[in-house]
């Protein structure tokens, strides 16, 4: 069913507007989660063994995933009941600020203690406006959707990440290539987090236009929404929110490797250069940018389950080729591509899949819910076990059997979740 004049350009504002907002977030995670990999370990945490400085840095990094449910639980509750276009305000407005906040931090050698706890306190506020974002960024364009493209329409949301992760590396590379090391150190990593003032307010910009989904108003008009979405979501929706967790875990884990920890693993473990790791990854996310919507696409004409799994056994797969062939450059490069491709054949399709699990009136808590604690279990504690199991063991195979064992969680979930391919984005109704 084609879409009139009128409703198409709501949805190319919808996913417009889902992609600029959690490519901005995402630039705003992103930079943190690459300074967490190069210099924070040195600035926030000295005076201790290398192994120590980056396993504190990435607990800050993991604090913004555990901070994460609880903006899942307010925000996904609110935009059950006032609408997803506020929610989405507040949660990019929350984001910016405390990532500029970062950029004002002083280093420990500078206030001591106060530092890292800051630290902490700005991270664990990204983590509340991140949990809050995912899940109203994807029903902004999912929602305007028409039959049988939810996938790919969807995808804008699941864009953000490798976009923003790549403005994010793409920022930190330019000025450790104009500054020196000792300068990118001082005073150069804060101008990636302060230019997020300028990001944030064109990402508010572009949100203060949008209208409210067509879902939402169809809710409203009815008034059918829920008054404690979470308790229903909990009570009345069990199964689907289990699949839904239970389908994240593999991607957030191959992320993990491919965007965060690689750039320890290469810079440490393979003796590369900082900017040669930062152009893996780049190249990488770059790929992605259009990986992700084809996958997308791909699950609105093949089915989101199928698709969804070939990432996961692919991603599974391919964490032991890299480990074994990981070793320069010419090595590391296409073994970062590959593995961030498996990654975009499983987060493409995700962001319909997991939608789709929920009735309308609790889709933004009941995909928020899923969104946030599946990155406890998968993103959050990844980057730590990793560094661990290396530095424990002297061998990348034991990251490769984590790896493998969370992409078999993820086959799980897609077995307990719901086959949904052509429903209306505007059903109401409970879902079959």
């Amino acid at each position: 069913m084609s879409s009139s004049p009128p409703e198409r350009r709501s949805l190319y504002k919808a996913f417009a507007a889902s992609l600029s907002g959690t490519s901005l977030e995402w630039y705003d995670f992103a930079v943190y989660s690459s300074a967490a990999a190069l210099v924070f370990g040195d600035l926030f945490f000295p005076g201790s063994e290398p192994l120590t400085g980056t396993l504190q840095a990435f607990a800050t990094y993991a604090v913004g995933y555990v901070a994460r449910p609880l903006g899942g639980i307010f925000f996904g509750r609110l935009g059950d009941v006032i609408g997803r276009k506020r929610v989405l305000v507040a949660t990019l407005l929350l984001i910016g600020v405390a990532t500029f906040c970062i950029g004002l931090l002083p280093t420990h050698a500078q206030a001591g203690a106060f530092a890292p706890a800051m630290l902490v306190v700005l991270r664990f506020a990204q983590g509340v406006g991140v949990g809050g974002e995912w899940g109203g960024a994807v029903l902004l364009s999912s929602e305007f959707s028409q039959e049988g493209q939810r996938g790919f329409w969807a995808s804008a949301a699941q864009v953000g990440p490798p976009l923003g992760t790549l403005l994010a590396n793409g920022v930190l590379a330019v000025l450790a290539g104009l500054t020196s090391e000792q300068a990118f150190l001082s005073w150069g990593w804060r101008i990636a987090f302060l230019l997020s003032a300028v990001l944030v307010a064109f990402g508010l910009l572009i949100r203060s236009k949008l209208e409210e989904t067509p879902v939402f108003l169809e809710l409203e008009a009815k008034g059918d929404q829920p008054t404690a979405p979470v308790s229903e979501v909990l009570r009345t929706e069990t199964r689907p929110l289990i699949a839904a967790i239970l389908a994240r875990v593999g991607p957030d884990v191959l992320y993990a490797l491919f965007a965060v920890f690689v750039l320890t693993y290469a810079t440490k473990e393979l003796g590369m250069s900082r900017g040669q790791a930062v152009t893996c990854v780049l190249v990488g996310s770059a790929l992605q940018v259009g990986m992700i919507p084809w996958s997308g696409w791909l699950s609105d004409r093949y089915g989101r389950r199928r698709i969804y799994a070939i990432g996961a056994v692919g991603g599974a797969i391919w964490s032991v080729i890299f480990f074994a062939t990981a070793s320069s450059l010419a090595t590391l490069l296409p073994g970062v591509v590959i593995g961030l491709v498996f990654h975009s054949l499983m987060y493409g399709p995700q962001a319909a899949f997991v939608s789709e699990q929920f009735t309308a009136r609790l889709r933004y808590t009941g995909s928020s819910l899923a969104y946030t604690f599946a990155g406890v279990i998968g993103g959050a504690l990844a980057p730590l076990a990793f560094t661990y199991f290396l530095a424990k063991t002297g061998t990348g195979y034991v990251i490769a059997a984590y790896i493998v064992v969370a992409c078999a969680v993820t086959l799980v979930g897609l077995g307990l979740g719901r086959a949904v391919r052509d429903e209306p984005s505007s059903a109401v109704t409970s879902p079959v």
